[in-house]
């Protein structure tokens, strides 16, 4: 395989002569073939796109122009082709070449996921960042499966790019009708239907001879009819779809002529906005076990797979015949008329004239959890160029509107998308920016796995700022913050904040945004902050609240997160009143636990955690996992939000309700005091 072996980069695929495109397309379903089928692997996917990758890295300069793959398990050939040749002999092996695109690979390889549907989001957000930083000349192109295009998640990123009208993004649409199987709903029939139909060049084309070779009316005739192209449009082919959105289209294209696809993408390569190109493949192609096997056209093979020849894959690739008919001149053309509309809702950021904000001031009794991290956003704004916004929908409700006022092009409202809001965050860090991300903390549940998968995985610098967290009130179960605190102690690198006042959102925001190095979080009620309070000593990272008087004995280590700080230290004044000496201390940080607890537990007889979360899984849970690596005997209670959907009401009656008002927690700990003192006077005894 002379030709293979000799590219080592996307340089030197572009130094190819046009003839030789099919001998090295021939080339790589051999190799795919083979290695595949030794190893396992996703074949028929890769076999189906040998064509438009090579097309790809001739028109693009990669990694200048990021290439991201949906899904990614289509991208052997863009491995191939980006110098990973000898990789394949591990290929899904430890230590050797993953399935997916993979960072640590290679620079050609950007986004890591193999979740469908997210492409485009990434997209969104990195031409967001080239933009900000002022690097126009870079495109991103992403390439997307129509299977992938049936998850909501890839219209909520459409919905964004096509109303961007400057951003330089190609969407490469891979329409081979099938996911896994073979791709099912109205979206599948609409792309099967211009898959099949040429009916509108072909008329568009009987049109224009005829009238050209009639006399005098001839030609102006053909013009006013060329005018009314896109109507001609709408009732002959179904791409509209895509060009009503507001997307330049071109297509549909067969993917398997390598020429072709060049030319179109060059086409849409020197377009200034968002185009989308329609690839028409067939996946396993070139191999005739995959072609015929309708089940799944061998998606993925088991290692040891049986390999049937095929004949001279090489001949068939120069001398076969195509199954998808070549595009005529005025196919390739075609598209090029479509009107970019931006519809009501969409993700261009709000638009306002404002003042600079200076630094923030310190936070004042009765003012809103949301004002304060208002102020201090709008502050950090004119001190970090690189921190950016997003809001779902929610641009005053979570307090980015000062921001805006002043930094309209830094905030983006993707509207009611939760989900792609993540993503395209993790495609602005990948960018060079930090994303802070606003939104309820109870909407976080909706994208949890983007901020696991899309950002979390890929270690990106992008806060998260969950307003209404814990109990909320009178909105009731569905809006009760009280799920995050769980879910986010899941997460691998997350950071996670809870202020207790408003000078530590202040506080806490600001070394948040400091991270590069990971995602973080900082969760925050509803309502009004509570007065400041102040620390008497530090424990590690953490704020000691209060201490026991020393004529009293170091019973309690009570650990506040949040909001329950100011509770814990209520708690601590009564329990002082019975005699039981209390140590209150503010974690700040909730997520990574701070290993100084465990030392600081082994001096009292009692740990207990306080939260304003659900019980499992949440802070609490987390200390006591770190009291048990540490081999820390004392025993602890966690106290938090029990598990089940709570009712609405005001705040300070559903904490009483569920047990965590200062008197019931004071009652509840006095209790837990004297059974383990009574246990040790009965065990001194035996």
């Amino acid at each position: 395989m002379p030709l293979l072996e000799s590219i080592r980069g996307p340089q030197d695929v572009k130094a190819l002569r046009p003839d030789e495109l099919p001998v090295l397309a021939a080339e790589i379903r051999e190799f795919l073939i083979e290695a595949v089928s030794r190893n396992g692997g996703h074949l028929g996917p890769n076999l189906g796109v040998v064509e438009l990758t090579i097309a790809l890295h001739r028109v693009f300069d990669s990694p200048v122009d990021q290439i991201i793959w949906d899904t990614g398990h289509q991208s052997y050939v863009h491995k191939l082709l980006t110098g990973r040749l000898d990789g394949f002999a591990r290929l899904r092996q430890r230590g050797g070449l993953s399935g997916y695109p993979n960072r640590a690979e290679s620079e050609h390889d950007l986004v890591e996921n193999s979740h469908a549907s997210t492409s485009l989001s990434y997209a969104d957000g990195l031409s967001k960042a080239y933009q900000l930083r002022g690097e126009t000349h870079r495109r991103v192109v992403a390439v997307v499966g129509d299977g992938a295009l049936t998850g909501g998640m890839a219209w909520e990123a459409l919905n964004n790019i096509a109303a961007a009208k400057d951003r330089k993004v190609v969407i490469v649409v891979n329409d081979n009708g099938r996911s896994y199987q073979r791709t099912i709903g109205g979206l599948a029939e609409h792309l099967a239907a211009v898959r099949v139909s040429q009916r509108y060049e072909q008329v568009l084309d009987l049109i224009k001879t005829t009238l050209s070779h009639t006399p005098l009316v001839g030609p102006p005739l053909f013009e006013t009819l060329h005018g009314i192209k896109k109507g001609l449009k709408d009732f002959l082919q179904p791409q509209v779809l895509f060009e009503d959105l507001g997307l330049k289209y071109l297509g549909p294209i067969d993917g398997h002529d390598t020429q072709a696809v060049e030319y179109v993408l060059s086409m849409a390569r020197e377009y200034s906005g968002p185009v989308l190109v329609h690839v028409i493949t067939q996946k396993g192609r070139g191999y005739a076990l995959a072609e015929e096997n309708d089940e799944d056209c061998l998606h993925q093979v088991s290692p040891g797979a049986q390999v049937q020849a095929n004949g001279s894959a090489a001949e068939k690739a120069v001398n076969g015949a195509a199954r998808v008919p070549p595009p005529t001149a005025a196919q390739a053309a075609a598209g090029l008329t479509g009107q970019a509309v931006a519809p009501p809702g969409n993700g261009q950021s709000a638009r306002g004239n404002g003042e600079t904000s200076g630094p923030a001031p310190a936070a004042q009794p009765k003012q809103l959890w949301t004002a304060v991290f208002a102020d201090e956003m709008a502050a950090i704004a004119a001190r970090r160029p690189d921190v950016v916004a997003i809001t779902a929908a929610m641009l005053h409700p979570t307090g980015l509107h000062k921001f805006a006022e002043t930094y309209p092009d830094r905030v983006f409202d993707v509207g009611i998308a939760e989900q792609h809001a993540v993503t395209s965050a993790a495609g602005l860090a990948m960018g060079g920016m930090h994303p802070v991300v606003a939104i309820y903390a109870t909407f976080l549940n909706r994208a949890f796995d983007q901020l696991l998968m899309d950002v979390a995985m890929h270690r990106l610098p992008v806060t998260f700022v969950l307003d209404r967290a814990g109990v909320t009130g009178p909105d009731g179960a569905s809006h009760h913050g009280m799920w995050d605190g769980s879910l986010l102690q899941l997460v691998p690198g997350m950071r996670i904040a809870a202020p207790r006042d408003g000078a530590r959102l202040v506080e806490l925001l600001r070394e948040a945004v400091a991270c590069s190095d990971g995602p973080t979080a900082i969760r925050f009620p509803r309502g009004t902050v509570a007065d400041d309070i102040g620390a008497v000593g530090t424990l590690g990272g953490m704020d000691v609240l209060a201490r026991p008087a020393d004529e009293v004995g170091a019973d309690v280590l009570l650990v506040a997160a949040g909001p329950m700080a100011a509770i814990g230290v209520q708690v601590a004044a009564r329990l002082a009143d019975q005699g039981i000496g209390v140590t209150v201390v503010d974690p700040r940080w909730l997520k990574p636990v701070d290993p100084a607890l465990a030392e600081a537990a082994t001096s009292h007889r009692l740990v207990v955690t306080v939260e304003d979360n659900g019980t499992a899984g949440g802070f609490g849970d987390a200390v006591a996992r770190l009291l048990r690596d540490t081999d820390t005997e004392t025993p602890i209670r966690t106290f938090g939000l029990p598990q089940r959907f709570l009712e609405h009401g005001d705040r300070t009656e559903i904490l009483q309700e569920v047990g965590l008002a200062p008197q019931q927690l004071a009652l509840a700990i006095t209790e837990a005091v004297a059974k383990r003192t009574l246990d040790l006077v009965h065990g001194q005894q035996a």
